[in-house]
Order: C-alpha cells, then sequence, then structure tokens
C-alpha cells in the first residue's frame, strides 16, 4: 500500500493548487451529476452522493454549486449527460494503469487519452487487461502526530476497517467501500481528521520499478490526471521515498 500512500500525497499537493483553479470543483459536479443520475437526489439514499457532496465540502465548493450539480443529475435542470469509463493500459516499465473517466463523449476523450499514453511512453491496452490487478478499497491516512497506533487500531477495527499500517508519518487505514463512512464516522467522532479519504483502486500487488522508469510513470499519470475528463488515475507503482523526494 506504501505506494498507494506516496501517490496520495503528491495527488494532495497537486489537488491544493487545482482546487484554486476551480479544475477540481469541475470533476467533483461531475461525479456528483453522475452519482445523483444513477441513485437519485437524496444523499441520505444515496451513498455514493453523500461521498461526493462529503468531497466537494472538504474542498469549499459552494453550496450553490452542488444542488445544481444535483439537479442535473436527476434532471430538473438542463445540461451535458456523463457517462463512467474507465481506460487502460500500461505505463514506462510496465507498470499497469487505471484510468477513471466521466465524459460527454466518449470518442474524443478516448482519442485525447491514448495521446496522452503515447506521449508519456505508454500504450493504452483492452478492457480487462489490468482491472484485475486492482480492488476497490476505501482508504484514509492519518498523521502519526495525532494518535499511537495502538489507540487508532481500536477505533477503526471496532467500526469495519479491515487493515492499518503505519507508512511514513502517516498510518494508512483500509477498509471494505461499504464500511467507509462508518470508519470516517469513527475517526471524526475520536477527533480524528483524515488527511485522505478516498475510495480508490488500490493495487493487490504493487510492482518494483528503477527511480528513472518510475518518474516517467508518475509523469504520465500527472499528465493524465490533468484532463478535464480524468476523475483518477490508478497505478501498480511501488512508488519509493527515492521517486518521491525526486518530485518534490
Amino acid at each position: 500500500m506504501s505506494g498507494h500512500s506516496h501517490w496520495a500525497k503528491i495527488k494532495r499537493a497537486k489537488g491544493a493548487v487545482d482546487a484554486k483553479r476551480g479544475k477540481l470543483w469541475s470533476k467533483l459536479s461531475r461525479e456528483i451529476i453522475v452519482a445523483a443520475k444513477h441513485g437519485g437526489g437524496d444523499p441520505t439514499m444515496n451513498l455514493k452522493l453523500r461521498y461526493a457532496i462529503d468531497k466537494a465540502r472538504e474542498v469549499s465548493m459552494p453550496r450553490d454549486n452542488i444542488d445544481r450539480a444535483i439537479k442535473r443529475g436527476t434532471g430538473e435542470i438542463e445540461g451535458l449527460t456523463f457517462e463512467e469509463i474507465s481506460y487502460e493500459g500500461y505505463g514506462p516499465g510496465g507498470v499497469a494503469l487505471l484510468v477513471e473517466v466521466m465524459t460527454d463523449n466518449r470518442n474524443r476523450t478516448a482519442g485525447e487519452v491514448r495521446k496522452i499514453f503515447e506521449r508519456g511512453g505508454g500504450k493504452m491496452a483492452s478492457a480487462g487487461a489490468v482491472a484485475f490487478l486492482f480492488e476497490r478499497k476505501g482508504v484514509f491516512a492519518v498523521s502519526s502526530s495525532a494518535t499511537d497506533e495502538d489507540n487508532l487500531m481500536g477505533i477503526v477495527l471496532d467500526a469495519g476497517a479491515d487493515d492499518l499500517k503505519p507508512i511514513g508519518d502517516t498510518f494508512e487505514v483500509t477498509c471494505d467501500p461499504g464500511a467507509f463512512n462508518q470508519v470516517k464516522a469513527a475517526l471524526e467522532g475520536n477527533k480524528l481528521t483524515p488527511l485522505d479519504a478516498e475510495i480508490h483502486q488500490v493495487a493487490k500487488v504493487p510492482v518494483d520499478a528503477d527511480t528513472e522508469s518510475g518518474l516517467k510513470v508518475l509523469r504520465l499519470m500527472d499528465a493524465l490526471d490533468d484532463h478535464d475528463d480524468v476523475q483518477h488515475v490508478y497505478s501498480n507503482l511501488n512508488v519509493t521515498d527515492a521517486m518521491l523526494a525526486a518530485t518534490e
């Protein structure tokens, strides 16, 4: 899981920049629209919508923007129709990449994503080529300065978490997606605010790469993530401290 945690740290820094320029709000609006479209506009009955709204609030997205996105999803107001698609491929060194997008034009997005792969030294693959290498998990990063391992373990395991690992200056907590809200509530109930709280695709078995190849993969992931239609980018790269230091 360490590779995932390091990429999450890079994403947190990038997310702060994206939030300032409104890019993150745009991506979160799409998540809300699609969640409301498929599960209705009531977040108490639609957990996917509640999760998307919580993420929007965490980055200070205005209430009017959230309400407008919900209404677009339920059809109360007109707007573009988005669909969820996953693209699969390989980066430098044969590292597996899984890209989740929300788009109003799949042909345009597919072509643009393919070009990003090629420019970054990777290549697109057919559906199913790498998806089996990942599993969906709730993932939390909690600062080790906020609590100790024994205390945190008692809190999260009682709430339904699967695992807890110390990684650098954080503890990484993982759970089944169905237990995400319970674990989050347990953390907040104990005055522990996660540095990162997401439902991610996590690599079942991270793969090693040399620092040079790893940095190329991270640059490719960053380029993919920067595309307006791309919501999430995942890899099975084991991101090392050396790679993380080089990105900083």
